[in-house]
């Protein structure tokens, strides 16, 4: 397993050993102790799978108390999958990252505590597998606009044309006026 780094230096791109041959593959998606040798040393309360269409977008969500690191990874099909980095004091606030994640490349995202998480969909029967450090809490839930200007996310629109969105996280917050963390 190897954690590589990414523009915003606490999200961490995971690339898992991945042993294969003509009868498939086998990969650790979690190892604790591999982990935290690389330096990522986190503890796992709940796992999420959600399966969505092609132009599903879901996010950009985070949770203000019992606040969510997020390790994600796609089992089927693939998204467009974004972070954005949500704490005031932090040279990198209102910044984000975004990576592909599909079942084909086998790569994971490490969203820690702190950040906003979302994705958009680029094929139909997408299968997205995260575990989360703590529970999810819907009172404590907050969502960004998944299209703040402030912000900037370049969504890979054109592939998909307009993203299909909750009621939920079609009236995010802006930025500017998000509860956010110190």
């Amino acid at each position: 397993m190897k954690l590589v780094d990414t523009a915003l230096p606490e999200v961490k791109l995971v690339e898992p050993k991945v042993i294969g041959d003509c009868r498939g593959f086998f990969l650790e998606s979690w190892n604790a102790r591999e982990f935290a040798e690389a330096g990522l040393e986190v503890g796992f309360v709940q796992d999420n799978h959600s399966r969505s269409a092609k132009g599903v977008l879901r996010g950009l969500h985070y949770q203000v108390t019992q606040v969510q690191g997020k390790l994600i990874r796609v089992v089927a099909g693939r998204v467009f999958d974004v972070v954005v980095d949500l704490r005031r004091s932090s040279p990198g606030f209102g910044q984000w990252v975004g990576v592909e994640l599909s079942a084909q490349n086998m790569r994971m995202l490490w969203c820690p505590p702190g950040f906003a998480h979302g994705f958009l969909v680029l094929e139909d029967g997408t299968d997205v597998l995260y575990k989360c450090t703590d529970y999810y809490a819907p009172e404590h839930e907050r969502t960004l606009l998944w299209n703040d200007d402030d912000v900037g996310i370049e969504w890979p629109l054109a592939e998909i044309g307009g993203p299909v969105l909750s009621a939920k996280d079609a009236q995010g917050a802006r930025l500017c006026g998000a509860e956010v963390f110190p």
